[in-house]
């Protein structure tokens, strides 16, 4: 896959495609970067990129010819251009599979009070708020995006390490446990330690589904639950009342 993101901070964005999985990805040749200052499409001595909203209003906003003059130079017109935005649709890993499944991706960071209308109705594609809070640059919401997807090609990771993480299939991941076996009174859970597969599998699908109660009871209604497994989520809500009472008025 070829990445290119555009963006007024180069600085903000390369390390990401310099450091731990995404770089040995790269080295690899599964993923090719470009990142491109659209400042250099810019004009006039100061380069400028940015000007006061028309109908008034706080804050600046980034001009349409910049922007439009660095995608179209990187023959980004007609593919998938991603902008992040706080009001685009929310980033699932349903989503971030779908965007893994593109031979190339464009993505426009913007920045200050957002980017002219104008741009986005010519170029993008796609556009994905990676959650209900505001950034100050949209190059942070960029890497949250590029690392949830870039992940998900094959040969990033081994196929085995993504089955049980989060929202694989709905859930939470259970809880990870390592060396010491005791750390500051506290000890790794004995059913780990005991070899038995099919005693540390019901564990960590009991963890599963506790946690996905306890943090994300929205999840559990779409997840593709088995009829053992859904057994064993009533079992863990009779156990504990308080946190039945709560799944109930979730589900009201």
């Amino acid at each position: 896959m070829k990445i290119t993101v555009f963006t007024l901070f180069p600085a903000m964005v390369e390390p990401f495609f310099l450091s731990s999985i995404m770089k040995r990805a790269v080295e690899k040749g599964i993923i090719e970067y470009r990142i491109v200052d659209f400042r250099d499409y810019a004009e006039g001595v100061h380069k400028k990129t940015d000007d006061i909203p028309y109908g008034g209003g706080a804050g600046m906003v980034l001009m349409p010819d910049p922007i439009s003059k660095a995608l179209e130079a990187e023959g980004a017109s007609g593919k998938r251009v991603v902008f992040p935005t706080p009001s685009g649709r929310l980033l699932t890993e349903e989503y971030a599979y779908s965007l893994s499944q593109e031979k190339e991706l464009f993505f426009i960071c913007g920045h200050y009070e957002g980017l002219d209308q104008r741009v986005i109705d010519t170029y993008v594609t796609d556009e994905i708020s990676i959650g209900d809070y505001v950034l100050s640059s949209g190059e942070s919401a960029a890497v949250v995006i590029i690392d949830a997807l870039f992940r998900l090609i094959p040969g990033v990771i081994a196929s085995e390490s993504l089955e049980d993480e989060s929202f694989s299939d709905g859930l939470l991941e259970y809880p990870q446990y390592t060396r010491p076996y005791r750390y500051c009174t506290k000890s790794v859970p004995d059913v780990l330690l005991t070899g038995h597969h099919g005693h540390i599998t019901q564990w960590r699908c009991d963890r599963r589904l506790e946690k996905t109660m306890l943090n994300r009871p929205d999840l559990l209604s779409d997840a593709s639950l088995s009829i053992e497994e859904r057994k064993r989520l009533l079992s863990i809500l009779e156990q504990d009342k308080r946190t039945c009472q709560e799944w109930i008025l979730s589900e009201l």
